[in-house]
């Protein structure tokens, strides 16, 4: 699996981020988020499900 942050999308509301810290952060300048671990372990996958669906952007995908 590997995540994808359309950054262009994104509107820094740090939802992803309080979700998924050890995948996602966020640019101090201007609160984009960006992904720390594109290839997070299995054991990550939830967190990561759980920040593609409460993202208000629809910015964060999981491919598989």
């Amino acid at each position: 699996m590997r995540v994808e942050l359309d950054e262009p999308k994104c509107v820094a509301s740090g939802q992803c981020v309080m979700a998924a810290p050890e995948i996602f952060d966020q640019r101090e300048e201007d609160g984009v988020a960006f992904v720390l671990d594109e290839k997070p372990a299995a054991g990550s996958l939830d967190v990561v499900r759980e920040a593609v669906a409460i993202c208000p952007a629809a910015a964060i995908r999981l491919m598989e």
